[in-house]
């Protein structure tokens, strides 16, 4: 019971009934917060954020120590001590600082004895300058994390939509089960009316028959009614989920929600199709990521394009005598320093101009891709929305005829009161009412159905 209790907290419950009541937008809430996979694709997006973070791990600054010593028969032959601190910086600079402590009897000529210490700089000219790894790695995964969002968004449209698809299809099997109900009550009632009737000598025998048999049909329809309504209760309970991530079965009291205006729950969504095409266009969830997806190869494109650059690194070290490095300055070039420059180029950029080519492939591809899927998201808004229009038509048309048969079912009972008519046709009236109203619940059910998929389809039912 403690497992049902939040569950029912979502709930609100009409002033009027007794049972409690399950609306649109408490049925959302729970699926948001509670299904697995809504809550996989916060997931998604949880991942997404920790590999910026570890993107951003290649810009940390580098804490080192080396030390080394050698001792043999009875030499002291060197013994080196060196802490070091480097920083990367965004443009491919490396800034760093050192101390070394040096010691020992047999020397590199090349090396400098004592204390000393080293301010320095490496400078990338060519490849790596504009873009290398580490940024097209921060860039890329910040993108990945835009790409996941949208994904969420995208799953989240989709379970929504599947979602109250499921949910406007209990809707109708309860209230198709209520019509059927008060048809089954009328025709027991009838049945009870006939039998005094009969008895009193003022029917035949034979009405009894008749109310009998109208009455057994809407017992029998009654059965598959109610067995479509707990399929769908079933079905329903799919979507139901507890936050120990168990499932929940939606209890059988529980009724869909009623409101004087039933397409209240609808007053909010955007049902125009111009409207609807260019909040797809610029906000669909799937288009987002695919233009994501594109802006991400381009940082490949770009890196990619350093390989047909030479390799040219610059490195400059300001030398100073003791452990504190000197912030003296004084010419580059003059006394005290250390610099070199590394120069690599392959003779072919054979690999250079494979990598290039195939980035500018996957770009292409991927356009194509958004620009198909596109024109699909285009092909499923005017559909639905045409879907919805023909529906709304249907709706007026069915009304009306449901009025014209309830009228004529009054009007059957009135002649079969003043002796003109017979129970045959009253049922064959009421049959025609019920199917009527049964049919009105569907169309009504399916528009709901259908104004929940266009919403999906422009990718603005989150």
């Amino acid at each position: 019971m403690k497992n049902k209790l939040l569950f029912f907290l979502l709930l609100r419950f009409a002033s009027f009934a007794q049972s409690p009541v399950l609306y649109p937008e408490a049925f959302l809430k729970i699926v948001q917060t509670y299904h697995p996979v809504a809550k996989q694709a916060s997931i998604g997006v949880q991942k997404s954020e920790a590999q910026i973070l570890q993107a951003r791990g290649g810009f940390d600054p580098i804490l080192s120590h080396y030390s080394t010593q050698k001792t043999f028969d009875g030499k002291n032959y060197y013994e080196y001590h060196s802490p070091a601190l480097s920083i990367p910086t965004w443009y491919g600079i490396e800034l760093s600082s050192g101390i070394e402590n040096l010691g020992g009897s047999r020397l590199n000529p090349s090396q400098t004895l004592g204390e000393t210490s080293y301010l320095g700089i490496s400078v990338p000219l060519a490849k790596n300058l504009f873009m290398d790894q580490r940024r097209a790695s921060l860039q890329q995964a910040k993108l990945l994390n835009k790409m996941a969002i949208q994904q969420q968004r995208s799953v989240l449209n989709d379970l929504f939509s599947e979602a109250m698809s499921s949910y406007w299809n209990w809707v109708k099997s309860v209230r198709v089960l209520q019509i059927v109900t008060q048809n089954l009550q009328i025709a027991e009632a009838r049945v009870s009316f006939v039998k005094r009737s009969v008895e009193l000598g003022e029917r035949p025998a034979v009405d009894t028959l008749e109310a009998t048999t109208q009455r057994q049909y809407f017992d029998n329809l009654y059965q598959a009614k109610w067995l479509e309504r707990e399929n769908a209760r079933l079905s329903l309970s799919v979507y139901l989920w507890q936050e120990n991530n168990s499932p929940l079965e939606l209890p059988s009291e529980v009724q869909p929600g009623e409101s004087p205006n039933e397409f209240a729950w609808i007053s909010d969504f955007d049902l125009d199709l111009s409207s609807l095409l260019e909040k797809a266009y610029a906000n669909h969830p799937d288009l987002s990521a695919y233009q994501h997806k594109i802006e991400g190869l381009q940082v490949e494109k770009r890196l990619k394009f350093q390989s047909l650059l030479p390799k040219l690194d610059v490195s400059y070290n300001a030398l100073s005598k003791g452990l504190a490095p000197s912030l003296e300055v004084r010419p580059l070039f003059e006394n005290n320093y250390q610099y070199g420059i590394k120069f690599e180029m392959p003779l072919r950029l054979s690999k250079g101009r494979a990598d290039y080519a195939l980035a500018k492939l996957k770009i292409q591809e991927e356009s194509l891709n958004l620009a198909q899927k596109k024109q699909q998201i285009q092909v499923k808004v005017n559909a639905y929305y045409k879907q919805m229009e023909s529906l709304k038509k249907q709706i007026q048309t069915q009304e009306k005829a449901l009025a014209n048969y309830q009228a004529l079912v009054k009007a059957e009972e009135t002649r079969f009161a003043q002796g003109e008519s017979s129970l045959f046709l009253i049922n064959s009236r009421e049959t025609k009412a019920m199917e009527a109203a049964e049919k009105l619940t569907e169309l009504k059910a399916y528009l709901f159905k259908t104004i929940y998929a266009l919403q999906a389809s422009a990718g603005v039912l989150i």
